[in-house]
């Protein structure tokens, strides 16, 4: 879906709670992404996932689905895991979900026939991994510019490269200059009248908001909906909103909310541009039907899709997620011990330290995205080596 970026607060939270721990920190060249479970530790409590097997039933047949292609195997191996090994790992942990009575037999099952994998995390040694969420705003819009839409989402424009696996090569021209930045496309107009508007917003931070987020559903003025996908960045680097407003102490640190940024905003229009204008990346967009979907080109299920960092982590593995979710109230939070499937990628997902969870559509997700950012392990979990003959097909 994005492409999708973390929320623009949980860098600013970061930037309070989680100084100790580089989470941005790229592995070492050649370092293992995934470690086998260290002696000592306990393997995941599946058993509860299996309550919520008709919630994991169409993310898991999602992820089957799109390994089977044949163009998928391009992509492995990744993170010492074949592309076999991945799509049995899904197909048979499927099955066990429909076939166990209850979650002390699943988990029975699960434990005789997977290994668990955790992620090397923030210091390459399984040291944790910072987990924040992601979800799909609501905005108003019009399919014509007035005075009152007169900020534009943009599809992809033809004259953007990528090479075979999506990553973004720059500007088609024989120099091969990188593609324009957020700031230069907006100051100089240089996507206006090539017939890529796909809608207009009222205000610039929503527009914004859909562009971190990599998805957007639009209430248009006849009271049709535009849902929106994620078609593709400039391939700039991404930088935080919430982050650059703490830093220079335009925003207190403490505060959660895209509320408190909108305040800001308010309180300092003729600022807003210079801000937005630092975070170089570029989000453009598709049309789509449905359900907004992730990287992978499918839809993305609420609590049941993660993004992470695919230069390092097997795409459309089963995963399992040890850390804290927002309720979307104050400061509260609610564990989240859950089996998840890796669905999806995000600008500010580049490390083995990062992930980033799909929470759902509208302001109640968006509460819980913007402040959820907690520390916790993320497991992969892989089908027996050999078993996977059975399941591979």
């Amino acid at each position: 879906m994005r492409r999708l970026v973390p929320l623009l607060l949980a860098c600013a939270l970061t930037a309070v709670g989680c100084r100790s721990a580089d989470y941005d920190r790229p592995l070492p060249e050649g370092a293992a992404a995934l470690i086998p479970l260290p002696a000592g530790w306990d393997s995941p409590d599946v058993a509860e996932s299996w309550q919520r097997r008709a919630e994991l039933a169409p993310a898991l047949e999602r992820s089957i689905t799109w390994l089977r292609r044949p163009h998928t195997q391009r992509f492995f191996p990744q993170a010492g895991m074949t592309h076999e090994r991945v799509l049995a790992s899904c197909v048979r942990l499927a099955e066990l979900l429909e076939d166990s009575s209850d979650g002390e037999e699943f988990q029975r099952a699960f434990d005789q026939e997977f290994e668990v994998f955790v992620s090397a995390g923030w210091n390459g040694r399984g040291g944790g991994v910072l987990f924040t969420a992601y979800y799909t705003p609501v905005f108003e819009g019009s399919l014509t510019e007035s005075d009152a839409y007169h900020w534009p989402l943009y599809a992809k424009p033809d004259d953007l490269v990528t090479d075979a696996d999506g990553r973004v090569l720059g500007i088609a021209s024989l120099e091969g200059k990188p593609y324009p930045s957020r700031r230069a496309i907006e100051k100089y107009h240089l996507l206006e009248n090539r017939d890529l508007e796909l809608v207009w917003l009222r205000d610039p931070l929503d527009a914004y908001l859909c562009h971190v987020q990599g998805s957007a559903v639009i209430s248009l003025p006849d009271g049709e909906e535009l849902r929106l996908g994620f078609g593709g960045t400039n391939g700039r680097e991404y930088t935080s909103l919430a982050a650059a407003l703490v830093e220079d102490k335009q925003l207190d640190a403490g505060a959660r909310g895209i509320p408190a940024i909108r305040a800001w905003a308010s309180a300092n229009p003729e600022r807003v541009e210079e801000y937005l204008h630092r975070n170089e990346r570029y989000t453009f967009f598709t049309p789509i039907d449905g359900r907004p979907h992730g990287s992978l080109d499918f839809p993305v299920e609420p609590l049941a899709s993660l993004a992470t960092d695919k230069t390092v982590f097997p795409r459309g593995a089963p995963v399992f997620v040890d850390a804290d979710l927002s309720t979307g109230v104050g400061a509260s939070t609610r564990p989240l011990n859950a089996i998840l499937l890796d669905q999806d990628t995000g600008g500010g997902i580049r490390t083995a330290g990062r992930a980033d969870i799909y929470v759902g559509v509208g302001d109640e997700a968006g509460s819980v995205a913007g402040r959820t950012a907690s520390e916790g392990q993320l497991y992969y979990l892989m089908l027996r080596e050999d078993l996977v003959p059975l399941y591979s097909r």
